[in-house]
């Protein structure tokens, strides 16, 4: 039998690993800290904002900004985002604490800055409230979310709220779109991560 093969071939397999003449594309970058970046931003633009309706609003006096459509209005909320459940704090409390340890063990292996962009929302909203939750009135794990924003016939809401539901929204469209927590698109495997960490 013939052990003849084309030059193409036989150098390919020769080849030095260490030195390749067409070198596999990179890897993307772990993203895990622009997701604890933003994560933090969110976290602390909702504390000073929510400091700040605290310090000069006053719970049944709002602040008309546009009228009756926009305006700030100070209520101190039970339940979870948007006032839902109501009864169950301690609950919501266990909720945020599982959502955060779930976000940050995601993101120690994420490659898609997407998703980082997405998750790190989700969880600077989530610390947001689960701060309330664990050092306001009326107690440890039934402290009251402080909210203030009030637009239109939507519940009153804050910057943590915010950022949970854009954050939520866009890793809706992501999964939608086929687009991976590793960097690559269900369909095409390697290319869309190869093309994420060239853009780096």
């Amino acid at each position: 039998m013939s052990d003849d093969r084309p030059p193409e071939e036989s150098q390919a397999d020769t080849a030095d690993p260490a030195n390749p003449t067409t070198p596999s594309p990179s890897p993307a970058p772990r993203r895990l800290p622009v997701l604890l970046a933003l994560a933090a931003v969110v976290l602390g633009l909702d504390l000073l904002t929510k400091t700040l309706a605290v310090a000069h609003l006053t719970p049944g006096d709002p602040v008309p900004i546009i009228g009756d459509f926009a305006r700030l209005s100070l209520v101190r909320n039970p339940g979870a985002a948007f006032s839902m459940a109501t009864g169950m704090t301690w609950l919501l409390t266990l909720v945020a604490v599982a959502v955060v340890i779930g976000v940050i063990r995601i993101g120690r292996t994420m490659r898609s800055l997407w998703w980082a962009i997405g998750l790190g929302l989700v969880l600077g909203g989530a610390l947001g409230n689960l701060v309330d939750r664990l050092f306001r009135a009326p107690g440890p794990l039934q402290g009251h979310v402080v909210d203030f924003v009030a637009i239109g016939w939507w519940p009153v809401f804050n910057v943590a709220d915010s950022a949970i539901v854009c954050g939520a929204i866009s890793l809706v469209v992501l999964t939608l779109f086929g687009f991976e927590p590793n960097g690559t698109r269900v369909g095409r495997g390697e290319q869309d991560s190869a093309s994420e960490g060239s853009a780096t």
